[in-house]
């Protein structure tokens, strides 16, 4: 056998995958951070790392500051600027604001990138998939589950990524005669439900239980979900579930809870 045959496949040594999962936490929390603060948090910690091995680890991992590679909102080439509709907008019962974004999952190899649909009135999930390509497939599979399932929204909001920016997409809600609302650039706070439905997720769920596998990650994602909106209660609801706010079940009633 020629020597040119053979090639040196490099294995992570174990301190570096130590240091992944660190630096993975403290991502997960501050996606802002890029390997500089990264670095300094690790060093805080007590551990003596420098900059260049923090920034050749997260390359190997795929992540750079504000999004993981690729950008989740980096919109659609030359895409159409829909104004955002929620600002100072009271929203008062179900189907009156459905909202949606996508985040990644971290599992032992590689990255899966989930999309949700939310009721912003009852905080319920009307749907959602696992992919493991930014693909707009996705997320217009979540759209006709949701529509199908719970009817239709009279606004639609979402961030500026190209999934949501997407003819597709936004062809497809036009064609719904669903009023389109898209986040402000670089103003995260526009979309703070899917947000805190993301940290629930993530630290009610994911960090618990450490999936490595898609079919672990699917299941428990899904049971996750029920439990969110069957039997979760939200301080935000006064202590009612999704399922209840968005069915009227508690109208009439008083769980004497809210304090």
């Amino acid at each position: 056998m020629a020597r040119s045959s053979y090639y040196y496949k490099p294995v992570d040594k174990p301190e570096d995958e130590m240091y992944k999962r660190l630096i993975f936490e403290i991502y997960v929390n501050s996606p802002f951070f890029g390997y500089r603060k990264i670095t300094i948090a690790l060093q805080r910690q007590g551990h003596r790392i420098n900059r260049k091995r923090v920034l050749r680890l997260m390359r190997e991992m795929g992540i750079k500051a504000i999004y993981p590679k690729p950008n989740l909102s980096k919109p659609a080439p030359g895409h159409k600027i829909y104004p955002y509709l929620l600002q100072g907008l009271v929203v008062e019962h179900p189907n009156q604001v459905w909202a949606t974004d996508i985040t990644y999952i971290k599992l032992g190899v590689g990255f899966m990138y989930l999309v949700a649909i939310l009721d912003l009135y009852s905080r319920k999930v009307l749907s959602w998939r696992l992919s493991n390509t930014l693909d707009v497939a996705f997320c217009l599979n979540a759209l006709d589950e949701a529509v199908e399932r719970f009817g239709k929204p009279e606004i639609f909001n979402s961030d500026q990524g190209s999934q949501f920016t997407s003819n597709d997409f936004t062809g497809k809600l036009e064609n719904l005669e669903i009023r389109i609302s898209m986040d402000g650039k670089g103003r995260a706070k526009d979309n703070i439900y899917v947000e805190r439905l993301w940290r629930s997720l993530k630290y009610e769920e994911i960090y618990i239980k450490g999936y490595s596998t898609v079919a672990d990650c699917t299941e428990g994602i899904k049971r996750y979900f029920e439990f969110y909106n069957t039997e979760r209660f939200h301080q935000s609801l006064e202590y009612w579930t999704p399922d209840e706010i968005y069915f009227g079940l508690k109208d009439g009633q008083d769980l004497g809870l809210a304090s």
